[in-house]
């Protein structure tokens, strides 16, 4: 029997359970904690910030207790069987709603003194309710130890496996949030920002950067002190177009992906292409932009749609997220001592090919 592409992607997402929040103030004494501060274009309801879209943007809080008894890259959810437990489970021990978009700025102000006057903005990516994104972006940023005060823009996904196209929809939908939120970010007083793109989430990301800078207003573009994109579900040759709208791409520009990632080569079939930005098994196609693509396909497992952030191996190797800087730097030299893998550069692109290193790789399984 021949499986279509819309099954086989919902037989490839719909057996892991999603994800909810569960709330218990006493796990910030055990777990360590990670505010995540949120602007959603998402409506609101009673059950929480739901799949539905808002042409308004809400403002909120939420500290995520980072559980001390779990491998890098997890996220664990208690189940609705047993009870929460701060040691092993993900658990907000907080939740702030700004009535108003300043009071979201004075907290934020505060939260970016702290960090030196830096933000990371995290956009999931498809089929991910808001509970999920949430929890992604405090474990991502904790394992990889991302500079500066977290932000995350919780964009309408359906959170559906076969909601792809309302949630490629959703994407240019939310657009216009998404940069009103880097610009509120900067008002906050953050003089340097990462930009964290997930999947879909990222044409979400490089879309709103097209078009701040042909508006050519607003502090979005000149705050950026970099972009990284995660397996980007974006056509090449759009990726290209959105690149020449914005004459320069903000540096550094990061793109991390795989041939064997298996969500991308759905969404390549599903458009009739064979491969994806996330995807690309040549980097020349982008050679005359100033970008670094890191592969991963050495360390893929199961899906391999989030590798820079689910796997142990490579997350252990790379320890932060400051460590790629490396890859960034002029000095081929450099680049080379990042970590164990190959490095090639063609035109104006550099190609970094990962290779596990097995003492790192036995340390993980201890």
């Amino acid at each position: 029997m021949r499986i279509t592409l819309a099954l086989a992607l919902s037989l490839l997402v719909a057996c892991t359970p999603r994800g909810t929040i569960s709330y218990d103030p006493s796990a910030a004494a055990v777990g360590d904690v990670t505010p995540v501060f949120i602007g959603t274009t998402r409506e609101m309801t009673a059950g929480g910030f739901g799949p539905e879209r808002s042409e308004e943007m809400r403002f909120a809080r939420y500290d995520i207790s980072i559980p001390p008894r779990r491998e890098p890259g997890e996220i664990n959810w208690p189940s609705r069987f047993e009870k929460p437990d701060a040691t092993r489970h993900f658990l907000t021990t907080k939740e702030v709603l700004y009535p108003q978009d300043d009071a979201f700025r004075a907290d934020l102000k505060r939260q970016l003194a702290v960090h030196g006057n830096e933000a990371v903005i995290f956009v999931h990516g498809y089929n991910n309710n808001f509970s999920e994104g949430l929890y992604r972006i405090a474990q991502f940023s904790h394992d990889l130890e991302l500079p500066g005060a977290v932000v995350h823009y919780a964009w309408p996904s359906a959170a559906k496996p076969l909601g792809y196209v309302y949630d490629r929809d959703s994407a240019m939908f939310a657009r216009d949030g998404l940069e009103a939120l880097i610009n509120e970010v900067a008002a906050a007083g953050a003089r340097r920002i990462l930009l964290v793109a997930h999947s879909m989430g990222s044409n979400l990301a490089m879309e709103a950067l097209r078009q701040s800078a042909i508006r050519g207003k607003g502090p979005a573009l000149d705050r950026l002190a970099g972009v990284i994109l995660i397996s980007p579900d974006i056509d090449v040759e759009v990726f290209r177009s959105q690149a020449r709208a914005m004459k320069e791409l903000p540096q550094p520009f990061l793109i991390v992906g795989s041939d064997r990632d298996r969500m991308l080569g759905l969404s390549a079939r599903l458009t009739g292409q064979t491969e994806r930005l996330g995807s690309l098994s040549d980097v020349s196609k982008v050679a005359d932009l100033k970008v670094t693509f890191l592969d991963v396909s050495e360390f893929s497992e199961g899906a391999g749609h989030f590798t820079l952030g689910d796997s142990p191996a490579l997350i252990k190797l790379i320890d932060s997220v400051g460590q790629i800087e490396g890859a960034f730097e002029d000095d081929r030299a450099r680049r080379v001592g990042l970590v164990s893998g190959v490095v090639m550069s063609v035109q104006n692109a550099t190609q970094i090919v990962l290779t596990p290193v097995a003492q790192i790789a036995a340390g993980v399984n201890q």
